[in-house]
């Protein structure tokens, strides 16, 4: 049995293996997300300097709510942005994948930044009911609208990826966001300028909350789900097992997994019990394409045994 685990595929048909397959629409080449985060960085630190000081200056409890929950946001695609150029270093002896796992981390410090940013929205929003402030209701939204634009053009830039990559997604749904709760700004500062009812402003601070939440809760499960080596949500699980059972001699498939390396890549290893012998390099090497542009799997590893019962099988095992 010591020639059955076989890792079939060079370096060369590795990097290829990733660029397309099921659940990869981000085919973009890296640098050009390197050009949309900083773009969207820029942007949005300029406009969370402008809102701040526009919050100060007109007593917007929502203005100072949007400002802090921006500048979440621009520490969040720093994060994901971290992330995603650590994912691109070369595997080295201490870790063998490269830094991969760093966008799955990426995109958990993400959810994670968002419900900082909400508890600190909703605990403001609530004392400021207790003692409304008089709050200059048209200039309010002048400002908020501005950050519409600033937002969804930031998340337009994100929306290509979204489908693929959990990191990218972490990024665009909050740049999505706040174009949300940009427009709930505005619609707060005309409703006082029209009424002059000061307590609309921490009530819209607590909706912006609440809808922030409902869109972090789903990013926060997958990203938990991935860093615990959940298979991907994109990935079958028992469509790949029946894949390999079909596969021509094999008996049997036990022990596989299929665990996230990263936001994108998903990785496996599985043991196939071939009763008539092993079946050579060409079976190995047409299992990994099968894996591949059937399931998005660009690293698969598979591990043959001849045995007529298989010894390796566990019943405590998948």
């Amino acid at each position: 049995m010591g020639h059955g685990h076989h890792h079939h595929h060079d370096h060369a048909h590795h990097d290829h293996g990733h660029s397309h397959g099921h659940g990869h629409s981000h085919a973009a080449p890296p640098e050009r997300w390197d050009r949309v985060f900083a773009i969207g960085i820029g942007l949005n630190l300029g406009y969370v300097v402008a809102e701040g000081v526009a919050g100060f200056a007109f007593g917007s409890v929502a203005l100072l709510a949007d400002a802090g929950h921006n500048l979440s946001d621009v520490l969040g695609l720093a994060v994901a942005w971290g992330g995603a150029a650590l994912a691109r270093r070369g595997p080295s002896k201490r870790f063998t994948y490269g830094l991969k796992g760093s966008t799955i981390l990426a995109a958990l410090a993400n959810a994670l930044l968002l419900l900082v940013a909400i508890g600190a929205i909703a605990l403001e929003a609530v004392q400021r009911f207790g003692d409304p402030a008089p709050v200059a209701g048209l200039s309010v939204s002048v400002v908020a609208g501005i950050g519409i634009a600033v937002n969804a053009f930031t998340a337009w830039l994100f929306a290509r990826g979204r489908k693929g990559d959990v990191n990218i997604r972490g990024a665009y749904l909050h740049m999505l966001s706040d174009a949300v709760v940009s427009a709930g700004v505005v619609g707060a500062g005309i409703a006082i300028w029209l009424t002059g009812a000061g307590w609309i402003d921490p009530l819209v601070s607590l909706v912006i909350a609440a809808v922030i939440f409902w869109q972090t809760w789903g990013l926060l499960r997958e990203t938990v789900e991935m860093s615990l080596a959940a298979v991907p949500r994109g990935v079958d699980y028992d469509h790949v097992r029946e894949a390999l059972a079909t596969l021509p001699g094999v008996a049997e498939v036990h022990d596989l997994h299929i665990w996230p390396m990263s936001t994108t890549e998903p990785g496996l290893t599985a043991h196939l019990c071939v009763p008539a012998g092993h079946p050579g390099d060409a079976f190995l090497h047409d299992a990994q394409e099968m894996l591949h542009h059937r399931f998005g799997i660009g690293h698969a590893t598979i591990q043959v045994e001849t045995g007529g019962a298989c010894v390796l099988a566990d019943e405590t095992k998948v």
